[in-house]
């Protein structure tokens, strides 16, 4: 390979951070050959063993960690029977001797600059001490300023982090959500960061290889609920699979694979209670499809959900997650504020409510025409800014002409605070 790339993501919960660096990855591969004149290839880092589920382009491999996960007392081993520190030193040693024999032209970080537990600390001062361009990847929303400020802290301040990096890349639209305007991204990264657009259009299909995981599509019309993975989306589930459906409509009920055997146990014996016309799924290869198909979605806030949903025009009511941090309610509220979803509170939701919901949106779509989808065309330009060799000027100009020239040149719209709510915030367009 003329280029190689090399993305991490941790991966202690769920699989929105590996799921994000694929399709990374496939933009890359599609596209950065043409700017840059050279073949690409690279390695996808990963902490859950579902990430390998999914394909990836030609040239393209897996590496799946020793996973950790969240505990009370902060990260431990998913499963292996080891100390958190001799398991994260496990990870930090495997990354690093990886990354020395595929010798990476790029390197980018999902979410975490330094990994868990300071798992990338020496592994990026030798990427960078080889000359390796290094990123963070960012969704547009982190949680709060003050939590986010306490994180950057906990690193070692937003200047220490930046001294590691060559750039910053949020993916979102600056018009909806602006973090540097926040105050989560603090000024040492807000000046190394370009706000990419939302990473929506040209997402590649997954297909996992496990036939149980592969399910019908519903005959249309019909309604749907996806959960992303699933660990925390159980309360969601049991609600819509007893809510009423629409005349004549089926609902497919897409748990996540990672939700409780027992939970989706129970959903399955709520939704057949309720209707034989709700089918429950564990997971589906084709989400993207059955979403841009589906006469309504009702979903939670994470990321992946949102930008899969943003490139239709499925109406889309948004029920985020609310423990544990801010980030979805941050970010289905912004995305209401512009009219692109529907949104509630899980507090207050009810299967009455629901029911009404898919009852009126079944009848129209959503134009999400004014929001800026195409993040995975910018990344590969962005990257061939940071490639030292075989880049051409045009290439280089093109995207130096989309980056942004900092927060205070920034259109402000998007909420700096969010609002509780007490019912479905209508701000369908």
């Amino acid at each position: 390979m003329d280029i190689t790339i090399a993305l991490y993501s941790h991966d202690s919960v769920g699989l929105g951070h590996s799921r994000r660096n694929r399709a990374l990855a496939y933009a890359l591969a599609e596209q950065l050959p043409a700017l840059t004149g050279g073949s690409v290839g690279g390695l996808l880092i990963a902490g859950h063993p579902d990430a390998s589920r999914d394909p990836l382009p030609e040239g393209w491999d897996w590496l799946v960690l020793p996973g950790m996960t969240r505990t009370r007392a902060g990260y431990g081993a998913r499963r292996l029977g080891m100390e958190a520190d001799a398991l994260r030193d496990l990870r930090s040693a495997t990354i690093d001797a990886a990354l020395a024999a595929l010798q990476p032209d790029l390197f980018i970080a999902d979410r975490h600059p330094f990994g868990i537990d300071g798992e990338l600390r020496p592994v990026l001062a030798n990427l960078r001490a080889r000359g390796t361009a290094t990123v963070l990847g960012l969704r547009e929303v982190l949680d709060t300023p003050r939590v986010a400020a306490a994180e950057w802290d906990a690193l070692g301040g937003a200047e220490h982090v930046a001294s590691h990096l060559d750039a910053v890349w949020v993916y979102g639209d600056r018009n909806v959500y602006d973090p540097r305007l926040t105050g989560e991204l603090p000024p040492a990264l807000a000046r190394l960061a370009t706000l990419t657009g939302y990473l929506s259009h040209g997402r590649p299909a997954g297909r996992p290889s496990n036939p149980e995981l592969m399910s019908p599509k519903p005959p249309p019309p019909y309604v749907l609920t996806v959960l992303g993975g699933g660990s925390d989306g159980a309360e969601l589930a049991r609600l819509a699979a007893s809510a009423s459906l629409p005349e004549g409509h089926r609902h497919l009920l897409i748990t996540g694979p990672q939700m409780p055997a027992e939970d989706i146990a129970e959903i399955r014996e709520v939704a057949a209670r309720t209707s034989d016309a709700t089918t429950v799924v564990r997971s589906a290869s084709d989400v993207p499809e059955l979403i841009a198909e589906a006469a309504a979605v009702v979903c939670m806030g994470g990321y992946n959900t949102m930008a899969e949903v943003m490139a239709t025009d499925t109406p889309a009511l948004v029920v985020p997650r609310t423990r544990r941090r801010q980030e979805q309610p941050r970010r289905a509220h912004a995305l209401a504020a512009v009219g692109a979803v529907e949104t509630c509170d899980p507090e207050f939701l009810r299967a009455e409510e629901l029911s009404a919901w898919w009852a009126r949106s079944v009848t129209g779509r959503t134009d999400r025409s004014h929001l800026d989808l195409d993040g995975l065309g910018l990344v590969p330009r962005l990257a061939a800014e940071l490639l030292p060799a075989a880049v051409t000027g045009a290439a280089v100009t093109a995207a130096a002409a989309l980056r942004t020239t900092g927060p205070a040149a920034v259109h402000t719209a998007g909420p700096t605070a969010v609002p509780a709510h007490s019912e479905v915030s209508r701000h369908v367009g």
